[in-house]
């Protein structure tokens, strides 16, 4: 059988699967995104639903997640889908990365016909649903760094004026678009329902875990146990904060150049290695068709990433 006939139904079955997971997940939205909120709510306690028990002997399958989510794994999972502002099951998770690991294995069987390239494919394949949340979630906290300041300045005037926190906060929710009057808006949503206000706040650290938010929250802590004028601390935390954000920028800025030349050196080599594939195949061909070959290239791969993430992890400053 020709690979390419192998291919398009492998192809068009993972996409089918796909798309039927997400047009169901589509259908469960209201329902489960009430569900993930009464979680989050509870962070460190499983739903009762969740742990029904059917069968004395047998493991069902939330049974099996529960017992699996008690590794912190899954936790850490639906932490980052909170901190990236998505509201989906972990299940639903789980089923997406699981189709698009059957999806690239297929692909990758059906191309190269080598097992460890195939698999190989079909991770790179499942990772690019948690690639995404991980994007998502830097994106949505470096929006809500950027917001902070300015909501901590109207914070202060709103205190200044007379108002309780609590106001202030509501302030927020009104004046303020997504992330941060989602988040402000369910502190004070869990503070109606009974949850003292700083300890909402360090609910909300959880779902965002940004140090300048940290000093906000031990700031509303220390003035709940020991009193003191609160719109002071907040207006001096503003100056912090963006003094905090000046400093990262120029972190950034004196950086520029040594990042772009770790990015340069690990693409290189593969760059050179298509230009030589087009321009002269023969230079290449013992790489990719000779088994010794195939293993220096293999060896050369694993090296250049390891190389890539050396250089990035010396650039990441600590402040």
């Amino acid at each position: 059988m020709n690979l390419g006939d192998l291919l398009i139904p492998a192809a068009a079955a993972g996409f089918v699967l796909i798309a039927c997971a997400l047009l169901f997940m589509r259908r469960n939205r209201p329902r489960v995104t009430r569900s993930v909120m009464r979680r989050m709510s509870r962070p460190n306690a499983i739903p009762a639903d969740d742990i029904t028990r059917t069968d004395r002997y047998h493991l069902t399958g939330r049974e099996f997640l529960n017992r699996f989510y008690r590794l912190d794994l899954l936790q850490k999972l639906e932490e980052n889908l909170w901190q990236a502002g998505i509201y989906a099951r972990i299940s639903d998770v789980l089923l997406v990365i699981l189709l698009m690991f059957t999806a690239g294995l297929f692909a990758g069987e059906a191309i190269w016909g080598m097992e460890l390239v195939s698999i190989a494919v079909g991770a790179a394949m499942a990772s690019l649903p948690i690639v995404y949340i991980r994007v998502r979630r830097q994106r949505r906290l470096k929006a809500f760094a950027k917001q902070l300041p300015y909501a901590l300045d109207l914070m202060k005037s709103s205190l200044e004026a007379g108002h309780t926190l609590l106001r202030g906060l509501q302030v927020v929710v009104g004046e303020f678009a997504d992330p941060i009057s989602t988040e402000f808006r369910s502190a004070i949503e869990q503070s109606r329902l009974g949850l003292p206000l700083p300890r909402a706040l360090e609910e909300m650290l959880k779902r965002v875990p940004q140090d300048d938010l940290r000093l906000l929250v031990v700031a509303v802590r220390v003035q709940s146990e020991v009193g003191s004028s609160l719109a002071i601390i907040i207006g001096r935390l503003s100056e912090i904060v963006r003094t905090r954000q000046r400093l990262q920028q120029q972190i950034k800025a004196l950086t520029a150049q040594s990042r772009m030349s770790g990015i340069l050196v690990g693409f290189l080599p593969i760059v050179m290695l298509a230009a030589f594939s087009v321009i002269q195949p023969s230079y290449t061909n013992t790489l990719f068709y000779d088994p010794t070959g195939q293993k220096i290239l293999e060896v050369a791969c694993v090296l250049d990433a390891l190389a890539f993430l050396s250089i990035r992890k010396l650039l990441k400053v600590k402040y």
